[in-house]
């Protein structure tokens, strides 16, 4: 998996675009039930009210935009990707949204309430410059929020999928190195980062999600189809390793099975603060 060392920011984020971009269609079945859990937290972090002007960083299908716009914000949701941004759109006609890019905000300085990113940072080629855009266009006082994965030993559906491949498989697949995928799921590093970008009131706990689908073969599925890094490691494994990767996965998730359903534990990690 990629490392913390310096890589082609362009090469990566090209390889985050063309994944959103096959990925769109497909995120909503995949993991749309469980990304919008975290939304009520973050939009209580992020303190929206009727009137508040609320910017949604990478919205994807426009989830949490179309909630807050219920709550009565003023939102406009972005995303790098035209394919997420017509989904949103399709979706939730008569809200906002345009593509744009975390790390260069096309908003002029404080112009908006609040912003919040839902599962976005862990996607991007320089999530400093992320932190250092939303600062930017976020008045003073102003409230920011994003979410993460927690890591994989906690996230369970995660980490059964990537010991899996560790057991049978190879995780070689030749991505473009990027920031670690669970970089920000430590929550020293998601303050230390925040804090370097100069926001104050710092606050980062663990939301209790569980993933309830009917079989644990949903969730290699859902990697593969919804995901970008870890459906390009799957993508790259031969038939064998595959089906191996599958019945250990099984195996290691069999523990959850609920009645007619597996409810698969998935915390996210929540990180919010404010303009100082």
């Amino acid at each position: 998996m990629p490392s913390d060392q310096p890589f082609d920011a362009t090469a990566f984020r090209g390889f985050e675009l063309a994944g959103w971009q096959r990925a769109a269609e497909h995120y909503p079945s995949a993991f749309g039930s469980l990304t919008i859990q975290t939304i009520a937290s973050v939009l209580d972090a992020v303190g929206v009210a009727p009137g508040v002007k609320l910017l949604d960083v990478a919205t994807g299908p426009g989830y949490l935009a179309a909630a807050a716009a219920e709550h009565g914000a003023l939102v406009h949701g972005i995303d790098f990707s035209p394919a997420m941004v017509a989904e949103a759109q399709r979706r939730y006609p008569t809200l906002s949204f345009s593509e744009g890019d975390a790390q260069h905000l096309a908003s002029p300085d404080r112009a908006f309430d609040a912003v919040a990113m839902n599962f976005g940072m862990l996607h991007l080629a320089n999530p400093e410059a992320a932190l250092a855009e939303a600062y930017r266009v976020l008045r003073p006082g102003g409230r920011y929020a994003f979410t993460v994965w927690a890591g994989p030993d906690d996230a369970v559906g995660f980490g059964a999928v990537l010991r899996a491949i560790e057991a049978h498989g190879t995780l070689d697949a030749g991505l473009p190195p990027g920031p670690p995928f669970f970089l920000f799921s430590d929550p020293e590093e998601s303050r230390r980062r925040l804090r370097d970008a100069g926001f104050a009131q710092i606050e980062v706990r663990q939301l209790p999600l569980l993933w309830r689908v009917a079989s644990p073969n949903v969730v290699v599925d859902a990697l593969s189809r919804g995901g970008v890094r870890t459906a390009a490691v799957l993508a790259a494994q031969t038939p064998d390793a595959l089906d191996r990767i599958r019945r250990a996965t099984r195996a290691a998730l069999a523990q959850y099975a609920r009645a007619e359903t597996f409810a698969i534990p998935m915390p996210a990690v929540l990180a919010s603060a404010a303009k100082a």
